[in-house]
């Protein structure tokens, strides 16, 4: 699945820490959250279109405490500097 979207909510930690993953095949759509870092607790949810998934991303930014960034187009770049490296 492709990353379609990559946020964080700013905070360091394995207690604080949220990180939420937009991704499609390009006929499903997942949102996957992590509590915590790395190990930490992870959910997933499947959708069958991105406004679907794009609100649920939405409503787990707002259950959740935090400065939240939009992380995708550095995931991108990162991954586009990789392929050609």
């Amino acid at each position: 699945m492709e990353v379609r979207g990559r946020y964080w909510n700013g905070a360091w930690g394995r207690i604080a820490r949220r990180d939420i993953w937009l991704l499609s095949d390009g006929r499903l759509w997942r949102v996957r959250g992590r509590l915590g870092g790395d190990g930490g607790r992870e959910v997933s949810h499947d959708f069958t279109n991105e406004g679907s998934a794009r609100t649920m991303v939405d409503r787990m930014m707002e259950a959740s405490a935090g400065t939240w960034r939009d992380l995708t187009e550095a995931v991108r770049q990162e991954s586009n500097r990789q392929r050609t490296d």
